[in-house]
């Protein structure tokens, strides 16, 4: 068998099943000339869930990405760090001198993996500094994903990739021309070193564009793609990254007061329960109340890792 024979025949119940029916209806919805709106939490791109998501973007089924500026850069971090980044199977064990001693050495650890701060985030920002500057000089102004796509065109900057290209889903989605949105890109390392940037007298804080240019930027995408097709929504995690981008229908329908096609597909993968208040761990029908969802709107939750989930859809997707 391969993947996708065998999650037909053995994802059958519970959240395998739902997993099941969820990668079937994402595939429906795309045949019916439907498109889909992909959101990454957490620490997706530290996971290196871009060996998957690139591939998925390349083969054209993915029209849109929101991300939070964590997974944004961390893309990167990977693509030139790799080789530098420290796994800990045994995270659990440290204890805070252990800790201490991994901040010392100039590792950051998210989970099982320590990203290393000169050969990722200090490389990075010796060509992104300098787009900054060059905006900052010419009072231009540009989303923090488009700095970042910038230096992807730079021979240097690809030259010093110590992973394949095709693992970059930020490399993948350049090169397709999928828009990009990051709300709140400030909780990021470097956004906050855009803001210290700022304050330090160095950069103009108006060449950088913020969340709500990225709100106004997504209203015209949605209201032009809806026009002739239904757009599906694919939740990794919850957070800003999903409640940002779901939020453009009731806007568009109750603030704005225009006619607008409701979310066609919802699926979304978490490990957050919906009896703690929190919006990540709202069901869909919950979202019916806000005016994101209709009725009949098909609508998935997976209960799981989603480190585990998203690359075994996105293989079956790519497997059809």
């Amino acid at each position: 068998m391969n993947l996708r024979e065998f999650i037909d025949y053995h994802f059958r119940h519970f959240n395998a099943g739902v997993l099941r029916d969820a990668a079937r209806a994402y595939e429906k919805h795309m045949e019916s000339q439907g498109l889909m709106f992909v959101t990454l939490a957490g620490a997706m791109s530290t996971a290196e869930l871009g060996i998957s998501f690139a591939q998925l973007i390349r083969a054209g089924k993915v029209n849109a990405i929101c991300c939070t500026g964590a997974n944004l850069e961390e893309d990167l971090f990977n693509a030139v760090a790799h080789n530098h980044y420290k796994r800990l199977s045994c995270y659990r064990d440290l204890t805070p001198s252990d800790e201490y001693d991994l901040y010392t050495q100039g590792m950051n650890r998210v989970t099982d993996t320590c990203i290393p701060e000169d050969q990722a985030m200090s490389h990075i920002l010796k060509f992104v500094e300098k787009e900054w500057l060059a905006a900052s000089q010419e009072s231009k102004s540009r989303f923090p994903h488009e700095y970042l796509i910038s230096i992807l065109s730079d021979q240097d900057f690809l030259n010093s990739f110590e992973v394949d290209r095709s693992h970059s889903w930020l490399l993948a989605a350049a090169e397709h021309e999928i828009p990009i949105f990051v709300p709140g890109w400030e909780d990021s390392t470097l956004g906050n070193k855009f803001v210290a940037s700022v304050i330090e007298g160095k950069l103009n804080r108006s060449c950088m564009l913020s969340g709500l240019d990225y709100m106004q930027c997504l209203i015209k995408w949605y209201q032009k793609k809806s026009q002739n097709s239904s757009i599906g929504f694919f939740q990794i995690g919850g957070g800003i990254a999903g409640d940002f981008p779901i939020c453009v229908v009731p806007l568009l329908a109750q603030d704005i007061q225009v006619e607008t096609r409701l979310w066609g597909y919802f699926c979304q993968i978490t490990d957050a329960q919906e009896s703690y208040g929190g919006y990540s761990g709202a069901l869909p029908n919950e979202k019916i109340t806000w005016g994101k969802l209709g009725i009949d709107t098909p609508k998935y939750v997976i209960h799981s890792d989603a480190t585990i989930v998203a690359p075994l859809i996105f293989q079956y997707l790519l497997e059809k």
